[in-house]
């Protein structure tokens, strides 16, 4: 529970109801930062210490003890109050799915030091504790078949047990992993990886990578854009089993 929160509540005379009613989410969204000590996005943040009379700081101090990029961080909180997500990727294994040594290898030839590369596995790793929680959100992947294929020279241990993790994960209540087979050809997905989230509130909101940088997109036009990707997306991809079928013989054809 926010001990810290519950206490400034009490203080001005707030319940979750009213704090509900006076930022505008559901009174269920506001029920879960208090007894589940979920922490409110950034925006939220601010106006709930507003409100209170308090600083940011006061109510989540564990907001400072973080240990992603800063930039990361908002999308961090909504993975972890979404109630689904659902994602595409095209060169990479998704974060959430990834296992600590392909995490490592995504971030090795950018010039940081161990102890960062560190920090960037252990956060994503950490990350992915949402998938085995109870309540946690419903994850459909969607990953294109060259993904499994790709690796660097020496690297076919590395990719046999990343390959083998897919294949322990897709079979988790909680996730679906599709793949797009190579057969496929040209399809929308070479415009790029996004991930698309569904807030307790009904509330929707994307992820979108890039080069240069990552963006968090709630527009209602780009939201549009992007599920009508997505749908096209998901058409290409193969069912559930066949999937499965395919991470096998994927991570046997690196053994």
């Amino acid at each position: 529970m926010n001990h810290g929160l519950i206490a400034a509540m009490a203080q001005a005379g707030e319940t979750a109801e009213s704090l509900a009613a006076q930022v505008g989410v559901d009174p269920k969204t506001a029920q879960r930062w208090v007894s589940r000590g979920r922490i409110p996005r950034p925006q939220r943040r601010s106006q709930l210490a507003t409100i209170l009379g308090r600083d940011v700081e006061d109510l989540w101090p564990d907001v400072l003890k973080r240990r992603e990029p800063v930039w990361f961080r908002p999308w961090v909180e909504i993975e972890r109050e979404a109630v689904a997500l659902r994602g595409f990727q095209l060169a990479w294994v998704p974060g959430l799915l990834q296992t600590e040594a392909y995490a490592r290898a995504t971030v090795e030839g950018e010039g940081l030091s161990p102890s960062e590369i560190d920090e960037l596995a252990a956060t994503r790793l950490a990350r992915q504790a949402i998938l085995r929680r109870h309540g946690g959100p419903l994850y459909v992947a969607v990953i294109d078949e060259g993904v499994l294929r790709r690796a660097r020279p020496g690297d076919r241990a590395l990719m046999a047990a990343q390959v083998e993790y897919l294949v322990e994960c897709a079979q988790l209540p909680s996730v679906q992993i599709h793949i797009v087979p190579a057969s496929a050809g040209m399809y929308p997905g070479f415009g790029g990886p996004f991930t698309l989230a569904e807030l307790p509130d009904a509330a929707r909101v994307a992820y979108v990578d890039s080069q240069a940088q990552a963006q968090i997109l709630e527009q209602g036009a780009d939201l549009v854009t992007l599920e009508r990707r997505w749908e096209r997306i998901r058409g290409e991809a193969l069912s559930r089993s066949q999937s499965l079928d395919l991470l096998r013989e994927a991570a046997a054809a690196w053994t």
